[in-house]
């Protein structure tokens, strides 16, 4: 996850991608995203934690207090696509009571390697569960998961609209879908710092910190081609879900979807 420019109404999961800027096929787009996440997995979150100021932990405490897992021993079954490292799974897991399972879902070997060495340090290991699977196929049976979470991953899928029916394929009725992800500023005063910020400092402090720039150059373009929200929300809808909306959080910098498996 990065702070990055405000987005369009340009669906990437339909026709081509960013990368810097530069039309990019579907079936090239794919193995980009792949070799970005290679490089960055072992210091991922400590850049989060950098870019952002800290503001992330805020938006993923909301997005955990919207999924609202069950504190009893019921059993509840979490899908969380795109969480390699396990940020927010961790958080899933422990908000949770004990009948909380919490499986997770990467595309990048590297991403989840590093997750489940994280689990293994936090004494979570019996709780969650890793597997390296793409989201727009994911290697799990209709109705699985009570719910389906996806952090600062969507923008990355190559077909979104895939991904979304595969999130609605693998819920049960009554399962939760809940994706966070960057959005439109519409703060005018934010907006000018927050552009100049995210195609400046950003692909700076990557290369400072990880002393590669170029994959978190990526990061920040990869905003400017996805959904604003409404038309995110659209998508949602027409996936099968039901009762879908959207809430804006920190000027609209980040937003969180939501939807239901009826």
């Amino acid at each position: 996850m990065v702070w990055a420019m405000s987005g369009t109404d340009k669906n990437p999961g339909i026709t081509t991608a960013a990368f810097g800027f530069t039309p990019v096929a579907q079936s090239t787009k794919q193995g980009l995203v792949n070799e970005v996440f290679a490089k960055v997995a072992s210091r991922y979150d400590q850049m989060n934690d950098l870019m952002s100021g800290g503001l992330h932990r805020l938006w993923k405490d909301d997005f955990i207090a919207m999924l609202n897992p069950p504190k009893s021993a019921r059993s509840f079954k979490a899908l969380d696509v795109a969480g390699g490292t396990g940020d927010i799974a961790f958080r899933i897991a422990r908000a949770g009571g004990p009948g909380t399972q919490v499986t997770i879902a990467d595309i990048s070997p590297q991403m989840v390697s590093e997750g489940a060495r994280r689990a293994k340090t936090e004494g979570l290991s019996e709780r969650i569960g890793f597997s390296v699977g793409n989201a727009e196929a994911l290697p799990f049976a209709d109705c699985s998961f009570d719910s389906y979470t996806i952090a600062f991953g969507i923008r990355n899928v190559t077909r979104i609209d895939v991904a979304l029916k595969e999130a609605h394929r693998v819920l049960k009725p009554g399962g939760r879908f809940l994706c966070l992800e960057f959005s439109t500023v519409d703060v005018p005063g934010l907006k000018a710092i927050y552009d100049a910020y995210s195609f400046t400092a950003i692909p700076a402090i990557g290369k400072a910190v990880t002393g590669d720039g170029q994959p978190y150059r990526y990061l920040v373009e990869s905003i400017a081609m996805f959904p604003k929200a409404p038309a995110f929300e659209a998508m949602i809808h027409e996936a099968g879900f039901h009762r879908a909306s959207h809430r804006m959080l920190t000027g609209g910098i980040v937003a969180i979807h939501s939807g239901w498996r009826i």
